[in-house]
């Protein structure tokens, strides 16, 4: 369902008019929808029977959607951030790019859910730090949508800290094999979030739209 809906009513519903980076508009859709697809591949063929490589590729897909939103979903973030400072900026997207493929390397050779999780955590780092220059008043943005963002990673967090330590079922086994399990948990919570960084992009690509740098 998530999967639909960010498909269909994120370019149907986007202000594409009122935007003049139409690029980011494109990558911010593609970001959205990435870890959707890779999940939904991912669990659908779950009851395979082709044994360690093909559950190996299947979890590659899957966290392949996962760094694609970590690594498409920074992008106009950054550029946002760095909009008065043209090379900064690219510098900073080359970056964050070579970064995130790094990343992704590492996520898809982890022998561990602990070991995937920290492979975003440079990633983060790296959001983290334009973060602060927004908050500190020296990067660009809008007002609106640092609080967004803060959210979106703190769901996103929140929701890989409940898969990895099992929470509810570890403390009644059995009890939450088929609902609210904390794989469920950490799906919705990544829903969530996906829907916060969607708010945060918008607000930050129609700034973008009315903003004018100052002249040197």
């Amino acid at each position: 369902i998530p999967l639909l809906c960010f498909l269909f009513l994120i370019p149907l519903n986007f202000p594409w008019s009122q935007i003049s980076v139409t690029w980011l508009g494109v990558v911010h859709f593609l970001a959205c929808l990435s870890p959707q697809l890779g999940s939904v591949l991912y669990h659908l063929f779950m009851n395979h029977e082709g044994g360690e490589p093909v559950y190996h590729t299947l979890l590659t897909l899957d966290m392949c959607g996962i760094c694609m939103i970590n690594t498409l979903g920074a992008l106009p973030i950054v550029y946002s951030t760095l909009l008065c400072y043209p090379f900064t900026r690219t510098v900073a997207l080359v970056v964050y790019i070579l970064l995130s493929s790094y990343a992704i390397y590492s996520a898809i050779t982890a022998r561990s859910s602990v070991r995937r999780l920290r492979s975003f955590a440079w990633q983060a780092l790296f959001r983290f730090s334009f973060f602060l220059l927004r908050w500190v008043g020296v990067g660009g943005g809008s007002p609106t949508s640092l609080q967004h963002f803060l959210t979106m990673d703190a769901l996103a967090v929140l929701g890989g800290i409940i898969n990895i330590a099992r929470i509810p079922e570890r403390f009644r086994p059995g009890l939450f094999d088929y609902w609210c399990n904390s794989h469920q948990i950490m799906h919705v919570l990544v829903v969530g979030s996906i829907l916060y960084l969607h708010w945060g992009v918008l607000d930050d690509l129609l700034w973008i739209n009315s903003h004018h740098c100052p002249s040197d």
